[in-house]
C-alpha cells in the first residue's frame, strides 16, 4: 500500500507542477487574449514559448490525472480498474463527483484540436491557443476538486510533506 501511495504522492506533485506552470504561462499571454492575427504576427519567441508552455503544461496536466491519478484514486480505495476501460474509470470518477465525464472529454477534445498548433493555417493555430487559453480553467478546476477530495480522504496526502 506504501508504494501506491508513494506513486500516488508524486503523481499528485507532477499535477501540481503542470498547474503551477500552466497558470504561469497564462497569466503571460492574459494581455494577449483573445489572440488575433494582428497580435499573433507581434508574438516574439519569448511569448512563443509561453504559448508552447501553456499547451504542454494542459496536455500534461490531463494525461497525467486522466492515466494515473485516476485509477489510482480507485485503487486506493479498493476498487478494481486495471481490467476497466477508460471509460468505465471516468463514469466512476464521475460518480464520485470529481467531473461531469462529458466536461472532460470536451476537455479532451479541445487538447486534441492543439495538435494542429504548428499547421500552416494561421487561423487554425490561433483558434487553438484561444481555445487551450479558455478550457485551462476548466482542466484546473477538476484538478483542485480532484485534490480536495483526495485531501479529505486520505491522511497520507493530508501529512505530505511534498505537497506542501
Amino acid at each position: 500500500m506504501k508504494d501506491i501511495q508513494n506513486t500516488f504522492i508524486e503523481k499528485l506533485h507532477e499535477c501540481n507542477q503542470h498547474k503551477n506552470r500552466l497558470l504561469s504561462a497564462k497569466k503571460h499571454l492574459q494581455e494577449y487574449i483573445p489572440i488575433d492575427k494582428s497580435r499573433y504576427a507581434q508574438f516574439n519567441d519569448i511569448d512563443m514559448g509561453f504559448v508552447d508552455q501553456m499547451i504542454f503544461r494542459f496536455s500534461k496536466l490531463q494525461d497525467t490525472m486522466g492515466e494515473k491519478l485516476f485509477p489510482s484514486l480507485l485503487e486506493l480505495m479498493g476498487e478494481e480498474v486495471k481490467s476497466k476501460p477508460f471509460i468505465d474509470r471516468l463514469n466512476r470518477i464521475e460518480e464520485l463527483g470529481i467531473l461531469y465525464k462529458n466536461e472532460w472529454m470536451n476537455l479532451r477534445k479541445d487538447r486534441n484540436e492543439i495538435a494542429h498548433e504548428y499547421s500552416f493555417n494561421q487561423d487554425e493555430v490561433i483558434d487553438g491557443i484561444n481555445l487551450i487559453f479558455n478550457s485551462a480553467e476548466k482542466l484546473i478546476s477538476i484538478y483542485y476538486t480532484f485534490y480536495n477530495y483526495c485531501e479529505e480522504r486520505f491522511e497520507f496526502v493530508r501529512n505530505s510533506k511534498v505537497l506542501v
